[in-house]
């Protein structure tokens, strides 16, 4: 048993400059260099903790016209698989996984611009990116390294504040991730969305998600995908909420997978020092850019 669970609580792996959970790396550098996209790929590209999974949801009931029972076919985790995913023992890997995802593929991924596969560029797929704002990402990513045994153990919520502003956790840095995702929009087909905005008015972001992918919708069948991918129902649907996941993967006795889903619970983690300091980082960060993230 030991073998087959060596992956659990492992330190981050540096590939290509990047601190990679360690199950994950081992083929990583294959899947930059030589995994094969198709033309109508659709990429769901997220810094971890952004509403990866919102929009996952979103998207494969757009491609299912609001059909409802088409959505229902499997786990949101096998509808659109993660790219990077590996769990050498337990799960297929993500990008084996695609090969047999009938097109239109819908592709989950969390990797930064330098790992992106080369081949999803020349390709020019479709890429829906999705950003959060950096205080509510990390106090969201803390809890979910905290169930999640593919990552190393967070330690304090001290400790890992510090180890967000380093760039020390999967997937390197916020900052990096969010900002060259941001300045490629306009050289690629790059529609850049943000979590705080989806929340505002899930609907004018479903029309928006909708629209880049060639649809155009009844507002009934816009009002059913805003229905169906509510926080509450996603929450409470075994096949959006990850409980059909082994708990030896994530252990959701210790933190839900779907936690709360809003915008400024980071006001319930931060003292007032902390904030201040983050928000030095988050000034440091997006110095230089027109982004602009609501807290």
């Amino acid at each position: 048993m030991s073998g087959k669970l060596e992956w659990r609580r492992r330190d981050l792996v540096n590939v290509r400059g990047v601190p990679m959970i360690c199950a994950f790396a081992q083929n990583l550098e294959e899947i930059t260099e030589h995994f094969q996209a198709k033309d109508d790929d659709i990429v769901i590209a997220t810094y971890p903790k952004s509403g990866t999974t919102w929009m996952s949801e979103i998207v494969d009931l757009i491609l299912n016209d609001g059909d409802v029972e088409k959505s229902r076919r499997g786990a949101i985790f096998q509808k659109v698989p993660m790219l990077e995913f590996r769990v050498p023992g337990e799960v297929p890997p993500g990008s084996e996984i695609l090969e047999s995802v009938p097109s239109p593929r819908v592709i989950k991924t969390h990797l930064p611009v330098p790992l992106f596969p080369k081949s999803l560029w020349d390709k020019n797929v479709k890429i829906i990116y999705v950003a959060r704002n950096p205080k509510d990402v990390a106090v969201s990513f803390y809890h979910f390294d905290m169930m999640n045994q593919l990552h190393p153990d967070p330690g304090t919520w001290e400790e890992y504040i510090e180890k967000f502003i380093e760039g020390n956790v999967g997937f390197g840095s916020w900052g990096a991730h969010v900002r060259d995702w941001w300045n490629l929009r306009q050289q690629k087909n790059i529609l850049y969305i943000f979590y705080e905005d989806m929340l505002e008015d899930p609907i004018r972001e479903i029309r928006k998600v909708a629209k880049f992918l060639g649809k155009d919708f009844s507002e009934e069948v816009v009002n059913r995908i805003g229905q169906q991918t509510s926080f509450k129902a996603m929450k409470e649907n075994p096949l959006t909420n990850y409980t059909a996941l082994s708990s030896t993967i994530m252990d959701q006795s210790i933190s839900p997978f779907m936690r709360k889903g809003i915008c400024g619970d980071w006001r319930n983690h931060f003292t007032v020092a902390q904030s201040e300091r983050f928000d030095e980082y988050y000034q440091r960060e997006t110095a230089g850019t027109d982004l602009t993230f609501h807290f």
